[in-house]
């Protein structure tokens, strides 16, 4: 059976992968491709994704994206709460991915302190590799999900570094320190003057310092589900002249 999926921001970074890893997938085809603004054929925006070509880009509603399957939503983030919401009441039986951050945290006060807005429900966590020290593994828990959001790429790095030590009763999830060189497509396609090549060739820029950045709740709560105790941690990003990775 071939599952139909509408990608939502599929002219953008995230939504591009997304594109990517269904035209390899068997029992997967695009039924439709939105986008906000940007309009056309997917090629214009995709040119790697040959297998799309001749497919056009339309406007981003949620009737379009609930005739689906499973709809993904690759949009800013504060975004897909309303759309998934709307999705959800159109066709109950979607099973809807979230690549932004609105459904990641399980706390509302951690979403609020760090993103400045009101909490969106909590999803199912979608990182299969999730280590969990009580109750069902996490792999176990997004077989039964119809609602799924995505990890974040800084928080999904540390993770995998760190839980297995935690797990393994070496550490408590204290005195964590990460630095990470990360590349310039996490920042998405908008045009912002910092980030163009002329700012960023030939420098290194730390950014979110200070305990700001808003992947430390969420890799918090990663480390606490496997069993650590901490809220906190030392956390700096460095955007580095490369257009994708963290190292």
């Amino acid at each position: 059976m071939t599952l139909r999926v509408a990608v939502a921001g599929a002219t953008g970074y995230a939504g591009g992968e997304a594109l990517r890893l269904i035209a390899g997938h068997p029992g997967l085809a695009v039924s439709a491709l939105c986008a906000g603004t940007t309009r056309g054929p997917i090629e214009d925006y995709q040119p790697h994704l040959r297998s799309l070509a001749g497919l056009h880009v339309q406007e981003t509603n949620p009737e379009t994206l609930a005739d689906a399957d499973i709809a993904i939503l690759g949009l800013p983030h504060g975004a897909s709460a309303a759309v998934s919401a709307q999705i959800a009441e159109l066709n109950p039986d979607c099973l809807i991915v979230d690549l932004g951050a609105d459904h990641r945290l399980i706390s509302a006060e951690d979403w609020e302190a760090y993103y400045g807005t009101q909490a969106a429900e909590p999803w199912t966590y979608g990182m299969p590799e999730l280590i969990r020290h009580t109750g069902p593994t996490q792999r176990e828990l997004l077989a039964a999900a119809t609602h799924i959001a995505a990890p974040g790429c800084n928080a999904s790095a540390v993770t995998f570094a760190s839980q297995p030590a935690i797990a393994a009763g070496l550490a408590d999830g204290t005195g964590i320190v990460a630095a990470l060189a990360v590349g310039y497509s996490g920042a998405g396609k908008a045009l912002k003057p910092h980030l163009l090549a002329s700012e960023a060739l030939g420098s290194a820029v730390a950014y979110g310092v200070g305990g700001t950045h808003r992947h430390i709740p969420e890799i918090a709560q990663n480390l606490r589900a496997a069993g650590a105790t901490t809220r906190s941690l030392s956390f700096t990003p460095v955007l580095v002249p490369m257009s994708r990775g963290i190292h």
